[in-house]
């Protein structure tokens, strides 16, 4: 296996070497595979792809239209093996991966997976060696279910694939803060991973989601490089209970979640702001359905760029959601392309400020496979410094009046629980 292993890592950087793309085993500095940090400088992103073919419900692809606002796949689970591949193959069409683009997006490749240590530093560690046995049971079915409370499977490779997208994330932890201490600007890291994380509580799966991957990235950063504060933003439709449980009585973990209203799990109420040591360390800002691209612009503004000021975070890390677009199917909200481009600059912008550039971003939700494709690629160009395309691809047409008062009320309503 260790054969085996240096041969890849070999073939991997040799391939690499002219196509942008760095190797890494989650030590970049003694890493013969990754280019010294030096390289590294002119890059502005950095990502890493775990697209987790093997855990998929459906093999049955049939694109039917539902309505003007969506398709969908006929028996395929929204949470499938085609978000990731669909998100690449877009960036690669708009020119936005390392073969255009060397000397500023590079591809993390060859990263090893998380270790069960990482995983049982947010997650217990019966639940770990359980999924792990489970996989056994799911060689022999072909599919099981492991999540008592939501449409959450488990195929024969979904430990191992679990590992892998966890491992993605704690990489890019390592590549980024190795550069940010050569360089005031270093590269977003973004991790186009599945199954996503932020449902998955310390005791289980949840919706989707297996291993929280945010959460053990956090605690892989404070562990492996010392960043004490951790400023985690969740952006996706859905509240991320799992992290939000995760850190709920810890005081150097700020999570905050803005989410839609009485949507999956039901949880992250505006009152709940955490616990003991932890208390005021939490903030969940449920929107109600039908907020867009205004009320998340204030948001940021208001609440969001405030508590991060007041944190003073030494990393921050975003669980990326794109299911509370106007074309998602599983949720009312009515973000836009730009809505999502907006929040990528600002939150680059953001840790330029607060810790060093250090930010790292994580996919979650999206399940409308052409806007999510369309905005995780503007989320690029923000990252790159460059115009918003959100104009070729969102359509005002169906777009409605947000219910401005009711997301101004919920604003005030969370900026005098924060004293913001």
């Amino acid at each position: 296996n260790v054969f085996y292993r240096v041969r890849h890592r070999e073939f991997r950087w040799k391939n690499a070497r002219n196509r942008g793309c760095v190797c890494s085993l989650n030590s970049p500095e003694n890493n013969l595979c990754v280019p010294s940090p030096t390289d590294l400088l002119t890059g502005k992103v950095i990502y890493s792809v775990a697209p987790a073919i093997g855990h998929n419900k459906s093999e049955t692809y049939f694109p039917i239209v539902v309505s003007p606002l969506c398709s969908i796949l006929k028996d395929l689970h929204p949470e499938c093996n085609l978000r990731v591949p669909a998100i690449t193959r877009a960036l690669a069409n708009m020119r936005l991966t390392p073969e255009f683009r060397s000397s500023e997006i590079f591809e993390l490749q060859k990263f090893r997976p998380a270790t069960v240590d990482d995983i049982a530093r947010v997650h217990e560690s019966a639940y770990v060696s359980g999924l792990e046995k489970a996989m056994d049971q799911a060689s022999d079915q072909g599919l099981i279910f492991i999540d008592g409370s939501g449409p959450t499977y488990a195929t024969s490779t979904t430990f191992h694939e679990s590992l892998l997208a966890a491992g993605a994330g704690i990489s890019l932890v390592d590549v980024v803060v190795t550069v940010s201490k050569l360089s005031k600007d270093p590269p977003i890291g973004f991790a186009l991973v599945r199954p996503p994380g932020h449902h998955a509580v310390p005791t289980g799966p949840m919706g989707f989601c297996v291993f929280g991957n945010v959460a053990i990235a956090a605690r892989y950063a404070q562990r492996a490089h010392g960043l004490k504060r951790v400023f985690i933003i969740d952006f996706d439709v859905h509240h991320g209970n799992g992290t939000n449980d995760a850190f709920y009585d810890d005081p150097d973990v700020f999570f905050l979640s803005t989410h839609q209203d009485g949507s999956y799990p039901g949880t992250g109420k505006i009152n709940q702001i955490g616990h003991g040591l932890g208390e005021g360390s939490t903030l969940n800002l449920p929107l109600p359905g039908g907020s867009g691209d205004r009320a998340m612009r204030t948001v940021f503004d208001e609440v969001i760029a405030p508590c991060a000021h007041r944190f003073k975070p030494d990393i921050i890390l975003v669980s990326a959601g794109y299911d509370g677009h106007v074309l998602d199917p599983l949720a009312s909200l009515q973000f836009t392309t730009g809505t999502y481009y907006m929040l990528a600059s600002n939150i680059k912008q953001l840790a330029k400020d607060l810790c060093g550039g250090r930010c790292v971003f994580f996919l979650e939700g999206g399940y409308n496979l052409t806007s999510l494709s369309h905005s995780v690629a503007d989320s690029f160009r923000a990252f790159l410094g460059e115009s918003s395309l959100a104009s070729d691809f969102d359509n005002p047409a169906f777009l409605y009046e947000e219910p401005s008062n009711k997301v101004k009320e919920a604003i005030q309503r969370v900026k005098h629980l924060h004293s913001l």
